[in-house]
């Protein structure tokens, strides 16, 4: 009888496959090692996060052959022991980016992560003068942009989550409080639904929300605001990112028009996502709905950014990226309407392209909801 892979086990299965693939990038873009420091990237690999200290931790995983995580001594005892590496812990007193130089050789060919911190970028550079430097994105990047059946499953219990919060808030009373008040709300919200981190709650009422990413602040919410809500947070690792729209009583005609378009432009937006189709092909579409409404020049940003471990990442739906879209990445359809001094709008979901055609994650109604 087989007996069923515990989950520890699938989970150390996943990263070693996830090095292999990487160390196939790195061969075949000339790279001789890949090292990994604070952001996604590492635990993506081999399932620990680096505190974002003053001591440095990092992944140095040659192109062939195993991988070795430096890591302070004061750190280690978190490191997982099915960590697909060798813990190599460093004392107070040593110099962490001397041993990570002595890993690798002189003139070598390194990439490293695109969120590692400049100090120690210019001091590996410092030790090591005659490497040569690239982009960790450029290896790791072809891997994290394809998501697997797993990685989709967790975006969409994220999906999920949010998904219940943004219809929840139909039920709130938005008049007569804070922007801010409403962003704690949505904070706690996010928490109570088990995100393990907030990543941004944009609370945005009236003329603030012609600004794509205004900060909540002390701006009151009238009868008669729009109110733009966008919020999103890490879950087991992955991140959820919606936006709806609130309007505190009946909108006017002209906001319940430019709504009507900005729901049409998404909604192409989601059926262009097909596989084989580029990602500036997709931005066209839906841009184009929104231009032929005589609202294109209030269109300001993309249509999308690719999700997963990080809020944004690859790929982007936007003009001048050519790339074709191919089963496993997600991303958001997002359009937005911003009328400077008067009003804004922005309507998103996170939608996954498959085999199938385009897959939404998130399933909270779309229609601008009437609130008190």
């Amino acid at each position: 009888m087989t007996v069923p892979a515990t989950a520890a086990a699938a989970a150390s299965a996943t990263r070693t496959g996830r090095i292999e693939r990487v160390q196939a990038c790195m061969a075949e873009a000339g790279v001789d090692a890949l090292l990994l420091s604070v952001g996604p990237d590492l635990p993506y690999l081999v399932g620990y996060e680096a505190m974002p200290l003053e001591r440095l931790t990092m992944l140095v995983l040659p192109r062939s052959g195993a991988a070795r995580l430096v890591v302070p001594r004061l750190e280690a005892m978190r490191v997982d022991a099915a960590v697909p590496a060798e813990v190599v812990a460093w004392d107070e007193t040593d110099d962490p980016v001397a041993l990570v130089a002595s890993m690798v050789a002189p003139d070598a060919v390194l990439a490293i992560g695109d969120r590692t911190w400049a100090r120690f970028v210019v001091d590996l550079q410092g030790a090591l003068p005659s490497a040569s430097w690239r982009r960790g994105s450029e290896v790791i990047g072809p891997v994290r942009i394809v998501k697997d059946d797993t990685e989709i499953a967790a975006l969409e219990t994220a999906a999920n989550a949010v998904d219940d919060i943004a219809v929840a808030m139909r039920g709130v009373a938005f008049a007569g409080r804070s922007e801010i008040d409403v962003h704690r709300e949505l904070a706690e919200r996010i928490a109570a639904a088990g995100h393990q981190r907030l990543n941004f709650a944009i609370v945005a009422a009236g003329p603030n929300a012609a600004s794509p990413h205004h900060e909540p602040g002390s701006t009151v919410i009238r009868d008669g605001d729009l109110v733009l809500c966008d919020f999103g947070g890490t879950m087991h690792g992955y991140c959820s990112d919606i936006t709806r729209m609130y309007s505190v009583g009946e909108p006017t005609a002209e906001v319940a028009e430019s709504y009507a378009v900005l729901r049409a432009a998404q909604e192409t937006g989601v059926r262009a996502a097909v596989v084989g189709a580029t990602c500036e092909s997709v931005d066209r579409a839906t841009r184009s709905v929104i231009e032929a409404a005589g609202l294109g020049a209030h269109f300001v940003h993309r249509t999308g950014h690719g999700i997963g471990a990080e809020e944004h990442e690859d790929p982007y739906i936007v003009a001048g990226d050519l790339r074709p879209l191919v089963p496993g990445h997600a991303f958001s359809i997002e359009p937005g309407i911003y009328v400077s001094g008067r009003y804004g709008m922005r309507l998103e979901d996170i939608v996954v392209a498959t085999a199938d055609g385009p897959r939404r994650l998130n399933a909270a109604p779309r229609d601008l909801a009437i609130v008190a």
